[in-house]
């Protein structure tokens, strides 16, 4: 082997030395940082969680006070019982163009799929139930609503009622900017 030989070999290994551990430190360095912004997303997924927890919570305690979550089964389908006629009691006039200023879509009165997470389906479940307005589903309790999705078999009870009396009751009382701005805030019932 001459000394020119020898000479290319002294400079092209560390060169390609280098490249490569160039090559490492940025696959490293890419990895890390995608393992940074996954973290950062969990906690903030995490934070808002906790939040939305927070307000379910705060909903809950604010039902309880008024007596609606807690009643025996009893007082409850009684409550059902006397809004199977579909009349309501103590009545606040329904603002159509209200609701569709808020929606941007016509709103029927008493129209259960205004509520997220109630669809046609499950609209029927609780108007065959004897839940035929808005009304009688904000005194429901979250145990009557469970009851009903129950009779529809595993398909139905997969869904979370504990939100709809109380966006019943902001249709109710014709609050549709507050549910508007709820349904917002939990991505239309999604976390």
């Amino acid at each position: 082997m001459n000394f020119e030989t020898m000479n290319i070999w002294c400079w092209l290994i560390p060169v390609i030395i280098g490249v490569i551990c160039g090559i490492l430190g940025y696959l490293i360095g890419k990895g890390a940082t995608e393992a940074e912004d996954t973290s950062t997303e969990v906690k903030s997924l995490h934070t808002r969680n906790n939040k939305l927890q927070a307000d379910l919570d705060a909903c809950h305690k604010k039902l309880a006070d008024t007596g609606k979550i807690g009643k025996s089964t009893t007082t409850s389908s009684t409550t059902t019982a006397s809004f199977a006629s579909g009349v309501s009691t103590g009545s606040i006039s329904f603002d159509a163009a209200t609701a569709k200023a808020v929606f941007g879509k016509n709103i029927k009165q008493d129209d259960l799929k205004v509520i997220e997470g109630i669809g046609p389906k499950i609209e029927g479940m609780f108007k065959d139930s004897g839940i035929k307005n808005w009304k009688a589903l904000s005194d429901a309790s979250v145990a009557d609503c469970q009851k009903v999705l129950g009779k529809g078999g595993k398909r139905y009870r997969i869904h979370d009622p504990a939100s709809w009396p109380m966006q019943a009751k902001m249709c109710y009382e014709g609050k549709w900017n507050d549910l508007m701005k709820w349904q917002e805030e939990h991505k239309h019932g999604k976390l």
